[in-house]
């Protein structure tokens, strides 16, 4: 920690860290299956309120409060998944954004919607005020914890049957399904998989930042989960690892450029982006990248000379 202190990473942005790297996660697990599912903000709001409750309400640990987020999450993405799942790309990612919506809407107006049912005051979400004095129950060794174990689960899942399946979906969905494959089965399933890691993250971060409120899981969040993803990269577990690592420590890194701090930020990030289209973590992408700085052609184009020397 002290090596992190020295250049301005404190305990509680290394924290946060952790957290944003297991949101990373949840979203790899869709995007290695070839979904381009934005539905995670969603998810990972249906963790924080339904653990909040849990721990503010009903006194229950956060071990507790954490199975609790990730059933109610697992449980709303089966109903979910079912049709949305059908569509592909572009539409995928508008429907899981709808989704994301409809979720910060119903949490921004449920008091008043259970209030008028039952005819008594409700007080859980609190609206557009959100929940304050949150017990600050999430440690660092347990955000470390669960990181790791998400970890041995993806590299087992990976070298398993049900990997393989997933990446073949990726590749080709119909050859896949022609290959014997059930196809609506594996994207199901990691669909919820992908809910229920995004809810733990919501139910750890709810206990470490103390306050929630319905405008913390908006478009912004789907925005910076889905960085998380494409900075790091998604040939492999551990990019968006390191992309939600980089993306959080990047400004307090940057802090002593105050003012001009998002500007650096931002021209950071367009350069990798650029130069590096892979993810931080590509090995291909880095050779390409070192080839170009010492005007070595690529492959393609050394191929293209012999052609026309040909």
């Amino acid at each position: 920690m002290d090596l992190l202190r020295s250049i301005g990473i404190t305990e509680i942005v290394f924290q946060l860290m952790l957290v944003n790297a297991i949101l990373g996660l949840s979203i790899y697990l869709t995007l290695y299956t070839g979904m381009f599912s934005l539905a995670n903000a969603g998810f990972m709001a249906i963790g924080a309120y339904v653990g909040v409750v849990l721990t503010q309400n009903y006194d229950l640990p956060l071990w507790a409060a954490l199975i609790g987020g990730m059933i109610a999450a697992g449980i709303v993405a089966v109903p979910i998944g079912l049709p949305v799942l059908r569509l592909r790309d572009i539409y995928l990612a508008i429907a899981t954004i709808g989704f994301g919506e409809v979720v910060r809407i119903l949490i921004l107006n449920f008091d008043t919607l259970a209030s008028s049912i039952s005819g008594e005051s409700v007080q859980l979400t609190r609206g557009a005020l959100g929940i304050t004095g949150i017990p600050k129950i999430t440690e660092t060794w347990q955000l470390l914890l669960f990181l790791v174990v998400t970890v041995y689960i993806l590299v087992r899942l990976h070298r398993s049957r049900f990997g393989r399946a997933m990446a073949a979906i990726r590749q080709d969905e119909q050859a896949a399904a022609t290959m014997g494959i059930n196809v609506v089965y594996i994207k199901n399933t990691v669909f919820i998989f992908s809910a229920i890691l995004a809810a733990s993250a919501g139910v750890l971060k709810a206990h470490l930042t103390r306050t929630i409120s319905p405008g913390d899981y908006g478009f912004d969040q789907v925005v910076n989960i889905l960085a998380f993803a494409v900075l790091g990269g998604t040939s492999t577990w551990l990019g968006p690892i390191v992309g939600g690592f980089v993306l959080t420590a990047l400004p307090e890194i940057l802090r002593e450029f105050k003012q001009y701090r998002g500007i650096v930020n931002g021209v950071i990030l367009l350069v990798v982006i650029v130069y590096l289209p892979g993810g931080l973590v590509n090995i291909n992408g880095w050779k390409r990248l070192w080839r170009r700085i010492r005007g070595q052609p690529s492959v393609i184009e050394r191929i293209q000379q012999n052609t026309r020397s040909g």
